[in-house]
């Protein structure tokens, strides 16, 4: 097996160990009922994000683990890319969900949030698959390499 490929199976075996964790993590949570605060990791308690969102990262960090058999075979690689698709999935919808809180000015206030209320909402702490998402963008790199012909992803 080439070396890069073996790097990128120990990279997604840990990310996906990680990712896996997060998930279970976020299933208790939401299975104790309480939101959980720990620094700047925040695990919410409500059922979608926490229950369905867990649920979606859990299975990310499974395809992640699933894909480091043989990382340079295409079918074990696209289990990497879905791992890493699910992971921008709930990510995405917790950064959208930090922008819609951002904007109305909340009940005191008026129809717009304040400056200081804005950049507020950007501040810590954050759901796991914010802390994920930089990580499975390493996914690209990898599709990146591949790109083109699949004759040197044969060995």
């Amino acid at each position: 097996m080439n070396e890069k490929y073996n790097l990128g199976s120990v990279y997604f075996g840990i990310l996906g160990v990680v990712a896996l964790v997060c998930g279970i993590a976020d299933l208790v949570v939401v299975a104790g009922g309480d939101s959980f605060s720990w620094g700047i990791l925040e695990i919410p308690s409500d059922p979608f994000r926490g229950g369905w969102g867990g649920l979606i990262i859990l299975f990310a960090g499974l395809f992640y683990l699933y894909s480091i058999k043989n990382f340079s075979e295409i079918h074990h690689f696209s289990k990497a890319v879905m791992g890493s698709i699910l992971v921008w999935v709930i990510a995405g919808c917790d950064i959208l969900a930090m922008i819609t809180e951002s904007i109305p000015g909340g009940e005191e206030g008026g129809w717009f949030n304040t400056l200081e209320g804005f950049l507020g909402t950007y501040a810590p702490p954050y759901a796991p698959a914010i802390f994920l998402l930089p990580f499975s963008l390493v996914i690209i790199y990898h599709l990146h390499k591949r790109g083109g012909t699949n004759a040197d992803m044969e060995e």
